[in-house]
């Protein structure tokens, strides 16, 4: 089965993450299909606009647990972040199109943080965010640490990364972090803002969103190879291997 959908509408390609039997979870085809298509949508002079989405109810789970584990042994999260999500982060944020995150549900972990690379976030009104990554015992990546804090504010970021709770789609809205919820009329908001981008000036675009990543996020490179530092670190801790335990056999993970 196709792990990424593609469809140019109007001007915009949508980009459906598709595999909803795993909660639309990344494994690596996934993630490289997703750098293709954003690259190739660079190059497209039809797309001026890019919408990343999720097939069915969720928009991604994050990264695919059971993938990252499968083949035994000890694995290098810093290498494999240098492989998959920071370049793609990196790669929203150089991409001189705007790019609308069009989150139709669940949203965690890695795909958080490729959710709020993007320059806009449509939610629907049943949507939620989880941070993730402290249910295995790991830090934030994907440049969580970096723009959650600039949406919600540092209080609110630690709070959430520390409990795990779910930020609902009109919390997020309310605290910046959304630019718009939808209910019944999801599909059309999302369509419309699409639409409404896809007839804008592009060069003038590009020239904003450059403008904005040096006032606001000069240091992003920066700060997701410390994450990967870190992660690095934290996947070699006993504290992860009973984070993975729990995960796999369903049970609340004891971090004594």
């Amino acid at each position: 089965m196709t792990t990424l959908l593609s469809d140019l509408k109007a001007g915009s390609v949508i980009l459906t993450l598709n595999r909803p039997e795993r909660a639309n979870a990344f494994n690596y085809e996934m993630t490289t299909a997703l750098q293709n298509a954003l690259a190739e949508a660079e190059r497209d002079p039809q797309v001026k606009c890019v919408v990343i989405t999720g097939a069915g109810k969720v928009f991604s789970a994050g990264q695919d647990i059971g993938e990252m584990k499968k083949g035994g042994g000890e694995i290098s999260y810093r290498e494999h972040l240098e492989k998959t999500y920071n370049p793609l982060i990196l790669q929203i944020r150089r991409m001189g199109k705007p790019v609308i995150a069009a989150v139709n549900g669940p949203c965690a972990g890695a795909a958080f943080g490729i959710a709020l690379a993007c320059d806009l976030r449509i939610a629907k009104s049943t949507a939620y965010f989880v941070v993730g990554f402290s249910g295995i015992a790991l830090a934030p990546d994907s440049g969580v640490s970096l723009f959650l804090p600039k949406y919600i504010g540092l209080g609110r970021a630690q709070e959430y990364f520390y409990s795990n709770k779910p930020i609902t789609a009109w919390e997020a809205h309310q605290w910046g972090m959304v630019n718009r919820v939808g209910g019944f009329n999801y599909q059309r908001l999302v369509r419309q803002w699409a639409e409404e981008q896809a007839r804008g000036p592009r060069e003038a675009f590009a020239a904003g969103k450059k403008a904005f990543n040096q006032a606001i996020l000069p240091n992003l490179e920066e700060v997701l190879n410390y994450e990967g530092i870190l992660q690095d670190e934290a996947g070699r801790s006993a504290e992860h291997r009973e984070g993975v335990a729990a995960f796999f056999e369903k049970r609340r993970a004891k971090f004594d």
